[in-house]
């Protein structure tokens, strides 16, 4: 059994654990490149086989995921408009520390207020997306690595074949 002081020191070291990822992923200067957005633009179009980069709210964002559903496809889906620094540090360091999410996001609240927090990377993100593709607008749609392009394009390339080649050319 352990000793009450060995686990006070354990919930000790997972607060400062928290404290430090929060003010090393949300440094306004920093140049980690997992805080990059030109990084994790890169990371997640040539991580994932279908990648999506959409607003929740966008009827041309909310017709590509459909069109993926209809194909039983199951993209990767960037919502622009629901990021935040908070949810990437909650994401870190639940894995790094092996918490709860739940707890993770407690701790955050409390200490949120302690240090400067930029909210918004979508605009940055899109920001990348029209140097690496000439666009900002949404969806933007990649398979495997290949810019498909916005809504209409998805669509001609479903009743093209050309999606489903792409599809099928990592199978």
């Amino acid at each position: 059994m352990k000793s009450s002081s060995s686990s006070l020191g354990g919930v000790r070291s997972s607060l400062l654990l928290i404290f430090l990822g929060i003010l090393f992923v949300s440094a306004p200067d920093s140049a980690v490149a997992f805080n990059s957005a030109s990084a994790f633009v890169q990371n997640i179009v040539y991580s994932n086989r279908i990648a999506v980069f959409s607003k929740s709210y966008c009827p041309y964002s909310l017709r590509a995921k459909r069109i993926f559903s209809e194909l039983n496809e199951q993209p990767f889906i960037v919502e622009l408009d629901h990021r935040g620094n908070a949810h990437h540090c909650c994401y870190l360091l639940s894995f790094s520390i092996k918490i709860s999410m739940k707890y993770v996001h407690m701790l955050l609240m409390i200490l949120i207020s302690l240090v400067y927090w930029d909210t918004d990377d979508g605009s940055q993100i899109q920001d990348v997306l029209l140097d690496l593709v000439g666009h900002r607008t949404v969806p933007q749609v990649f398979v495997n690595g290949k810019h498909i392009g916005g809504s209409d394009d998805l669509k001609i390339a479903v009743s093209s074949g050309q999606l489903q080649k792409l599809l099928d050319k990592n199978q």
